[in-house]
């Protein structure tokens, strides 16, 4: 009796995957540390043009910086006090900034029902593509910009939000489906 074409399929296909990833079906184990052998390691001597090589690394008075510390330097204040020593530096002058944005009221608001749906946008019926509008509702305010066409008039809501957004707005559970919302178009 011949297997079935599947059998047989499922078959080569289990033979090529282990053929072909022999990393996943050999043992995750780590090999073994050996020992490195001493004797690998042999004394290498560099050339040097003419020059004798120094043993000593040690540094003379001569090549010192003038302002070293050793064990016996004492540290003092200066006279007068730090506001002596501050006296002398130059006070900046700081300019009022005033901040470049500010709260702008909106064009107008909208109270009423809204839902959600899955295609990625925010959609009103009388608002234009584009306009930015704030969304305020139970679980909290988002800004977004509204990017099709919203629910007819008859259907009573005002407005059809992203998935994500409407539970961020809306502080309700996955069973819900209409909240209370406020818009704000800017």
């Amino acid at each position: 009796m011949r297997p079935s074409r599947t059998v047989a399929r499922a078959a080569l296909t289990a033979l090529l995957a282990l053929g072909a990833l022999p990393g996943l079906v050999g043992s995750h184990e780590p090999s073994p540390t050996r020992p490195i052998d001493a004797a690998v390691f042999e004394q290498v001597n560099l050339a040097m043009n003419g020059q004798e090589a120094r043993t000593s690394y040690a540094f003379d008075s001569s090549a010192r910086s003038a302002g070293t510390l050793d064990a016996s330097t004492t540290f003092g204040e200066p006279a007068g006090g730090e506001a002596a020593a501050l006296s002398g530096r130059a006070k900046p002058a700081y300019q009022a900034v005033k901040p470049i944005w500010a709260w702008r009221p909106p064009r107008y608001s909208v109270t009423g029902a809204a839902s959600f749906y899955d295609y990625g946008t925010t959609a009103m019926r009388d608002v234009p593509r584009g306009t930015t509008i704030v969304i305020c509702g139970a679980g909290g305010c988002i800004q977004t910009v509204v990017s099709d066409y919203g629910p007819a008039r008859s259907t009573g809501r005002i407005i059809d939000m992203y998935r994500p957004d409407f539970f961020r707005v809306c502080g309700c559970g996955w069973w819900s489906g209409t909240t209370t919302v406020t818009v704000r178009v800017y």
